[in-house]
């Protein structure tokens, strides 16, 4: 990936910190944003330089199209071209659907979740070159959520699912592809491996554990690189063997 630059939405921490440093790892420039974790953000930027790669942090809402569609346009003059985007900032807003709700819990978690990933894939298929590569992390609950209190988040990951698929056939005359990497149970701040559902959770899947951030990032890096041209619209699951 040598002379290519990638963005990676909400790369402070966890699966987007991962998938940065993977990015570095193979040859690409990388910027990263982040919602106000400033510090974090820069240890991951020092970490990529150490790999001889250029990378900045931005601060971006990812709620915010106007913000996100800055963020874009800001990566692509800094760095001059723009060749990857992973769509990895996210939250999760829980509750039954038989009970109350924090409503504007709701209003954010749909804002970054969906609104925030549409804007980012439509601010950057102006600025990409032809054989770009676009990835969105989603998530297993999509298909089958397990527990409850989930069904607002699947939704929405539901419809990014969707909107990528169609994003890709929108694509795909430029050969820019536009893939999802379906996660299951990984082992993040937002799902700790050590969480009071985790033992629930990686009885769901076949390797009965919780998968690591790097293993996210690996499968990213690959749908980012030339080898997956011909990959496009997909769902790839890394889960564990979830649906196995």
């Amino acid at each position: 990936m040598a002379g290519r630059t990638a963005l990676v939405t909400g790369g402070s921490r966890g699966i987007g910190a991962a998938t940065a440093l993977a990015l570095a790892a193979a040859g690409a420039d990388v910027a990263i944003s982040h919602s106000g974790s400033a510090p974090r953000a820069e240890a991951v930027v020092r970490e990529i330089e150490a790999l001889g790669r250029r990378a900045v942090a931005y601060k971006a809402d990812q709620a915010d199209p106007a913000q996100v569609a800055e963020l874009v346009g800001a990566v692509a003059a800094d760095f001059g071209r723009l060749d990857v985007l992973v769509n990895n900032a996210g939250v999760i807003a829980t509750g039954p659907v038989d009970e109350p709700v924090d409503e504007e819990a709701l209003a954010r978690q749909y804002a970054i979740n969906v609104r925030g990933v549409a804007a980012a894939i439509r601010a950057a298929a102006p600025v990409m070159g032809d054989g770009g590569r676009i990835v969105t992390i989603g998530s297993n609950l999509a298909v089958r959520p397990t527990r409850p209190g989930t069904a607002d988040y699947a939704a929405g990951k539901a419809a990014v699912t969707a909107y990528n698929r169609a994003a890709a056939l929108e694509l795909a005359p430029r050969g820019i592809t536009v893939n999802v990497v379906q996660s299951g149970s990984v082992n993040t701040e937002m799902n700790p491996e050590d969480g009071p559902s985790a033992d629930a959770q990686r009885a769901l899947n076949a390797l009965g554990r919780y998968g690591r951030p790097e293993e996210l990032a690996a499968a990213v890096v690959f749908l980012a690189t030339p080898a997956a041209a011909f990959i496009t619209g997909s769902v790839l699951a890394v889960d564990g063997g979830f649906f196995a």
